[in-house]
């Protein structure tokens, strides 16, 4: 029931209120494994995806808003169960594993999974360098990539805001790429990371910002 009244009642109410500017949602390929690379402005970006999206999109989500207790608990752990969120356990040595590995089964399902490949929102605007998740999902399941940019996501919710505001968001569905080339070569950090590189290329292509090509770290992760 939970899934039905998301996808038919809150979808549309989303969409009504912030008439996001949607391009190229024909590019997402309408059955078979398919791997969506965003860039990452805003919390909320995994919000307009899924609302924007023709199928179902599963993204990752930490272990914790699943096991609140009572009535509040349960109908969170069954919303965002119902918007494709996976919930896996965070910061541990092994967490990166579980994160790829959650992803592997979506797609080996022949379902929709989403990826930032930057691996955390951009606070300053820029896409930077991608790590190499993307790839290895993509080499090692056979699904299509499609490249994908938003705008405006940032200015939703701003720091100190509670209360989401109504302004002008847009996503960019991109040509699907097909690494089917590379077949059997999962295992070469060589071929990970040039497929990364392309995967990032074509969300630069799409979003026109600025590239960095070293890693985004939040001012409390220090430096690499």
């Amino acid at each position: 029931m939970l899934p039905l009244l998301v996808r038919f009642v809150l979808g549309p109410l989303v969409r009504t209120i912030y008439r996001p500017e949607v391009e190229g949602v024909e590019n997402v390929p309408a059955d078979g494994p398919v791997l969506l690379a965003a860039n990452h402005r805003a919390a909320l970006d995994t919000g307009v995806i899924t609302f924007t999206t023709p199928r179902k999109v599963c993204f990752l989500s930490k272990a914790e808003y699943f096991t609140g207790t009572g009535l509040k608990g349960r109908f969170v752990a069954n919303s965002l169960d119902a918007l494709g969120y996976i919930p896996v356990e965070r910061g541990s040595a092994s967490a990166g594993l579980a994160a790829l590995e959650a992803g592997r089964r979506v797609l080996e399902d022949g379902g929709v999974f989403a990826i930032y490949p930057e691996g955390t929102r951009s606070l300053d605007g820029r896409l930077h360098r991608g790590h190499t998740g993307v790839a290895a999902l993509a080499l090692s399941t056979g699904a299509k990539v499609v490249p994908v940019a938003l705008w405006g996501t940032e200015g939703i919710q701003p720091n100190g805001s509670k209360i989401p505001h109504v302004c002008k968001i847009k996503i960019k569905f991109g040509t699907p790429l097909d690494f089917s080339r590379y077949e059997g070569q999962d295992s070469s950090s060589a071929i990970r990371r040039s497929v990364t590189d392309e995967v990032m290329y074509s969300i630069l292509e799409l979003s026109g910002q600025e590239y960095v090509d070293t890693y985004h770290k939040r001012p409390s992760e220090g430096a690499a």
